[in-house]
């Protein structure tokens, strides 16, 4: 479980907050992007990018010269606040207040630094890349020293961590039920389509990419059949 913090705290529908870790990291490795914010200069940015975890790091991919990685570079880091969130369906009342969503978010208070080593830099961009694709680090070119020098990592220790998710039907109020409006749920969830090789590409598709079928197996070749053994006939 992480700590409870006043950050973390809830202040309504506490009954949809929790603090289990394996809930967390599930919801972080299931996600593909996040919203990474934090204030400059007096004044709120929200930035849209991509993360991976790795064990209890949250690792960002962004410019060096984008705002927050300019701002983290000093002793002090950045704070920031990291939300994760995936819809999971949308939730049809009886009454337009209780419209709702069914969903599971994570929100993450931290200090956020820059990856300046080498390794560990090399080592959070090659997680980044596997994520969308289990062992496509090794299935591609390594980045360059220009493009590593262009690139910045920031990482934000998974210490204030937060989960909230809903589920299930409707919650109607008992006065609501027996109006005629149609109540439910309409599922919602992320499908791959499969993968279209750029112009150029000679290579099969990698099996890691979504749409590939497996290779069939190989069925062995049948042995002949035996020859019916001979029975001798009498000869009238």
């Amino acid at each position: 479980m992480y700590p409870r913090t006043a950050r973390t705290t809830a202040a309504r529908d506490r009954d949809r907050i929790s603090y289990e870790r394996h809930a967390a990291h599930r919801i972080l490795d299931e996600a593909y992007h996040c919203c990474l914010t934090f204030v400059v200069d007096g004044a709120p940015r929200a930035l849209p990018t991509l993360h991976v975890r790795v064990d209890e790091t949250l690792y960002l991919h962004g410019s060096t010269g984008s705002t927050p990685l300019l701002a983290a570079r000093g002793p002090d880091g950045l704070a920031v606040c990291v939300a994760v969130t995936l819809l999971d369906g949308l939730v049809y009342a009886r009454s337009q207040f209780h419209h709702s969503a069914n969903y599971r978010s994570v929100v993450v208070h931290g200090t956020a630094r820059l990856v300046t080593d080498p390794d560990d830099k090399r080592r959070a961009l090659d997680a980044l890349v596997d994520k969308v694709g289990p062992g496509r680090s090794a299935d591609a070119r390594p980045p360059s020293r220009k493009e590593l020098a262009e690139t910045a990592v920031l990482a934000v220790g998974l210490d204030e961590v937060s989960v909230k998710s809903r589920s299930g039907a409707p919650i109607d109020d008992p006065a609501d039920l027996a109006l005629p409006y149609w109540a439910g749920v309409v599922p919602l969830r992320t499908v791959a389509d499969p993968a279209q090789p750029a112009p150029g590409v000679t290579g099969p598709t990698p099996a890691y990419l979504p749409g590939v079928a497996p290779e069939p197996a190989a069925v062995p070749a049948a042995e002949p059949a035996a020859e019916p053994p001979t029975v001798p006939q009498d000869t009238p």
